[in-house]
């Protein structure tokens, strides 16, 4: 530790800055004071140490730029939906066939997080961000360049794989640089621009598979990866707090980008040293396996009762998701005989009330945690990590969601109903819009939750919620055409309402018996330490 009258490298690099390659770069030092601590096991700590150097604009910049990532995921699914006919007719397949490459894309979009979010956890954000790059362009020159089933399907799955694991990343480093105080806020950021994939996907798809063809609809989706990338290879920092803890701990060399590296030059001009040290002890032994991703940790967590329950509950509110847009295309088509472009325009409310939820929902569950916090008169600061042990957390995310839950269901079913005896086209716009908002929020509340119990696992915790989501999603998306056919849409869309209305009680468990669990675990591992400690005094 440094003397008390010595400089750190971090707060030398503070008070000596270009003010002009900083602004570009986003590198302004935190205007609150750095504080230096030694190296730990724990990459999740709380205490009086700041819980980012980033300042709140910065942090803000970072995970926008993540946010921008994430968009590929979402935009790769809905700019497909307004070509489905078109890619059907062409290919000589039926529009159940079609809907298989939606589904085998859910299921490629639930497994590969588990690989790439998990192994974030350890080697870092910036190298899976690369790789999924690199894949997800390879699979969309592939989709571009074909003109057979059985390669779209198979293509598919590499695109869905490589734009998956951005979705993933963006709720991990949101969680690096964020305390619980301001996640609610920050989270925002993190799912403001993957919310545009809804609607801007569908408008995008909808002109190019009209006017150039829907192989032009891959060939966007590739330069558009590249304008992504090349960005964020050049000036996004590294984040996971295994790697940099607070930040202020330079990457490895292979991973730095031109923001770490203007940095140390300077620090080296300067004649000041740069703690490249703290690094290796920071996040504990990391040896070679510490590359190979292992997908069962992903697994161990929704056996886990909290964890478990929440996501499935949101997994249950995204089957309602993935079932009204899916629904979108063929209904709207036979109902009011609308092409492409037309079908696309009608994804607009839908994609702008999850827009609205994001930026509304943050500042509610920011308040409802103060609320909880003033009440058991415990002092929260923004940039300072909050002890949850005896902070019911479940309780001031979940309650959030409730109304909303209620609401959505509701609409939901006016949705279906309306559809089924062809009303003029405003209401089911309005309900879309509505349905939207409420889905979303809810949706927002319980991600919240996870990334809350598990600040240390963000990675990890995203893709459980990912492979839970986008599994029961699949099973909906391929289920919703045949249930059309048999029930209609007002009843099919009844039965996905009332599954989020009977399935309610999972949220009052959690709400209720979330404290004891996390009580129960603490113990367990606190037991789990003392016996390693008391096995280790034995052998020495």
């Amino acid at each position: 530790m440094p003397n008390p009258g010595e400089k750190t490298a971090t707060s030398r690099f503070a008070e000596n800055e270009s003010p002009s390659i900083d602004k570009i770069l986003g590198t302004e030092p935190n205007s609150e004071p750095i504080l230096t601590r030694e190296p730990s096991s724990a990459a999740v700590q709380s205490g009086d140490a700041p819980w980012s150097i980033w300042s709140p604009k910065q942090r803000k910049l970072i995970i926008l730029t993540a946010s921008f990532a994430s968009l590929l995921s979402p935009l790769s699914s809905q700019i497909y939906l307004p070509a489905l006919g078109t890619i059907a007719k062409d290919l000589n397949v039926t529009n159940s066939q079609v809907n298989l490459s939606i589904t085998t894309y859910l299921v490629l979009q639930a497994i590969a997080p588990t690989f790439t979010a998990q192994l974030s956890d350890t080697v870092g954000r910036r190298p899976l961000y690369m790789a999924c790059f690199v894949l997800y362009m390879a699979a969309n020159l592939g989709l571009a360049l074909q003109n057979n089933y059985a390669a779209l399907l198979v293509l598919r799955c590499f695109q869905s794989a490589g734009s998956s694991g951005t979705t993933a990343l963006s709720n991990a480093v949101a969680t690096d640089i964020t305390t619980s105080a301001q996640r609610g806020s920050y989270i925002v950021y993190a799912a403001a621009i993957p919310m545009l994939g809804p609607t801007l996907g569908p408008i995008a798809g909808g002109l190019l598979a009209q006017y150039r063809g829907w192989h032009s609809v891959f060939w966007f989706l590739f330069v558009l990866t590249g304008a992504v990338a090349v960005p964020m290879a050049i000036l996004f920092p590294e984040t996971c707090r295994e790697i940099v803890g607070d930040g202020s701990i330079p990457p490895q060399k292979w991973n730095r980008c031109y923001t770490n590296v203007h940095m140390e030059r300077r620090l080296m001009k300067e004649g000041n040293d740069v703690p490249h040290n703290e690094r290796d002890g920071f996040g504990g032994p990391r040896g070679a396996y510490s590359w190979i991703p292992n997908p069962f940790s992903t697994i161990t967590l929704l056996l886990e009762k909290e964890c478990g329950f929440t996501l499935l509950y949101g997994s249950l509110l995204c089957c309602s998701f993935y079932a009204t847009l899916t629904l979108i295309p063929s209904q709207f088509h036979a109902i009011y005989g609308f092409n492409e472009l037309q079908i696309a325009l009608c994804f607009i409310p839908f994609g702008v009330g999850s827009l609205v939820a994001a930026f509304n929902r943050g500042r509610m569950l920011d308040s409802n945690f103060r609320r909880h916090a003033t009440r058991l008169g415990i002092t929260t600061d923004k940039n300072k990590q909050t002890d949850l042990t005896n902070f019911p957390i479940e309780r001031a995310r979940l309650e959030v969601a409730l109304p909303t839950i209620l609401l959505g269901s509701a609409c939901m079913v006016g949705f279906g109903w309306t559809l089924h005896y062809k009303t003029n086209l405003a209401g089911p716009l309005i309900l879309l819009f509505v349905i939207a908002f409420c889905l979303s929020a809810s949706l927002n509340c319980a991600t919240c939750l996870m990334l809350d119990l598990y600040p240390g696992k963000a990675g990890t915790v995203t893709a459980s919620n990912n492979l839970l989501r986008c599994l029961l999603g699949a099973g909906a998306t391929a289920a919703v055409v045949p249930l059309i056919n048999a029930i209609g849409t007002g009843w099919t869309l009844t039965v996905f309402a009332l599954l989020n209305i009977v399935s309610l009680p999972l949220l009052w468990h959690v709400m209720r018996h979330g404290p004891g669990w996390r009580a129960e675990t603490a113990r367990k591992k606190e037991m789990e330490q003392t016996r390693a400690g008391e096995s280790t005094t034995q052998l020495e």
